[in-house]
């Protein structure tokens, strides 16, 4: 009988089934040649004793754990959480088991999240580093790993086109007729912001838009709906860095007399579920976070089996119309 202290071991099962625990070994790596009224009996056996294989026993026998780290941000942002559940869904499609970490963004949370995950004996590990200080602590890794953020930071690392995705908000708020355009960034340190703060002026710069100041935001709604009294009088448009922003700088306007969009246009960046139910429904710039997922882990899956990895690409953002964007208001 099973010792009821600790769960049935395969050699519980080989005794239950009456074969030995190397046959019980083949039936559980699914080897040819057994047959199939032993196979069955064996499965049976793992059915009535709750069996469940041990991951540490596993990895001694197989020298494989076949799980892969994730260490993500201790953050419901939309963007690093959707990332996540993402990469969480590609690792198991793969065949692989996700063991997920979460760190707040200092150097010592970092390294013990990373140490975690090594003494887990993860064969790889997925980062999703919003913040420098994340990136900074994985260089010398001696295992195959990758990066989820916006710009390469030097890493291999895989992330929406953040320039592509900030020309194409521009260039719609340029075929309306919208000089005046005013950005409203996220929080400085963080990958993405910078990325999307630096993009918007050098696309202001290459299509000589005069370059307001820009205002500083934390991501939230509540920072957009103050931004929104600091606006320049000038600017008929605002590319906000991100949705919940780009909310609350509609709400802050409106509170303030000022109509969206007939007096000033508002656009937003990711496409979070609620943008298309905001009054007025919001224009954006939509990131694929499931694509990003599956090309991370495609590619991790790739070194991890001797294969050719896929080529390292950014995925392209699409462009979302509502309307919060429309023709600048008539002067006069």
């Amino acid at each position: 009988m099973a010792d009821q202290r600790r769960g049935p071991s395969i050699y519980d099962v080989a005794q239950r089934a009456q074969v030995s625990h190397q046959t019980v070994s083949r039936v559980l790596n699914d080897y040819a040649g057994i047959r199939p009224a032993t196979r069955e009996r064996v499965l049976e056996a793992i059915r009535e004793l709750g069996y469940r294989r041990s991951v540490a026993a596993r990895t001694l026998a197989t020298s494989r754990s076949r799980s892969i780290g994730v260490l993500t941000p201790a953050t419901a942002g939309f963007g690093p959480v959707s990332t996540l559940l993402a990469v969480e869904h590609a690792v198991r499609a793969a065949g692989y088991r996700p063991l997920v970490t979460s760190v707040v963004p200092e150097p010592d949370a970092v390294r013990a999240g990373v140490e975690f995950l090594l003494d887990h004996a993860v064969e790889a590990l997925v980062a999703i580093t919003p913040y420098r200080v994340m990136v900074a602590e994985l260089e010398g890794l001696e295992l195959p790993f990758l990066t989820l953020q916006g710009g390469g930071e030097g890493l291999d690392a895989v992330s929406v086109d953040q320039s592509a995705a900030i020309d194409a908000l521009v260039d719609h708020l340029r075929a309306l007729g919208h000089t005046a355009i005013q950005h409203i960034a996220g929080p400085a340190g963080y990958i993405e912001a910078d990325l999307r703060r630096d993009a918007f002026e050098r696309s202001a710069r290459e299509r000589g838009l005069p370059l307001l100041p820009v205002l500083a935001g934390d991501w939230t709604a509540d920072a957009g709906y103050a931004l929104a009294a600091s606006l320049d009088p000038r600017a008929t448009a605002v590319v906000a860095g991100n949705d919940q922003m780009a909310l609350g700088v509609v709400h802050g306007l409106a509170d303030r007399g000022v109509r969206v969009p007939e007096d000033v246009s508002v656009t937003g960046f990711d496409d979070i579920p609620e943008a298309a139910h905001a009054l007025p429904p919001l224009t954006t710039a939509h990131q694929d976070f499931a694509e990003i997922g599956r090309r991370a882990v495609a590619r991790l899956v790739a070194r991890l089996d001797g294969a050719s990895a896929p080529p390292l690409e950014a995925v392209a953002p699409r462009l979302v119309v509502r309307r919060s964007t429309a023709v600048p208001r008539a002067e006069g």
